[in-house]
């Protein structure tokens, strides 16, 4: 894929077409060069080829799941610092993995079932500007 290197790079790796697409076309409307991974060791292997400005990484996926991905990363010398956006069908008042690595990583995250498509941009330029 070729990514126009004007534009922040976003990940998504997200295992449900449905929202894999929709916040692909959301992100790419909102002016994000896009890559896409279906599961977690796909992403994983995308991200530390490409190293993106920033991955929404869902939680729960096929392969290794989305808290794998996130320790995986956080061993690499860039992936200790990219921020993350975890995406979860999990409050997380009620998973203590999820409220473990949130207080212990920069991550931030949203509930899937609470989606904003627009308050998901919104956190990726906040991220993004606070990173720079």
């Amino acid at each position: 894929m070729n990514v126009d290197e004007t534009k922040k790079i976003v990940l998504i790796i997200e295992d449900e077409p449905p929202m894999l697409h929709i916040l692909f076309d959301k992100l790419s409307e909102s002016g994000f060069a896009v890559l896409q991974a279906k599961d977690g060791q796909e992403g994983l292997d995308t991200a530390l080829a490409k190293h993106p400005d920033l991955i929404l990484l869902d939680v729960l996926m096929p392969h290794m799941d989305g808290m794998t991905v996130l320790s995986k990363l956080r061993e690499d010398d860039w992936g200790k610092n990219v921020p993350v956006i975890l995406l979860t069908n999990v409050s997380p008042d009620g998973n203590d993995v999820i409220q473990s690595i949130v207080k212990t990583q920069p991550a931030y995250y949203f509930v899937k079932s609470d989606i904003k498509l627009e308050s998901i941009v919104e956190k990726i330029h906040e991220v993004l500007s606070s990173a720079s």
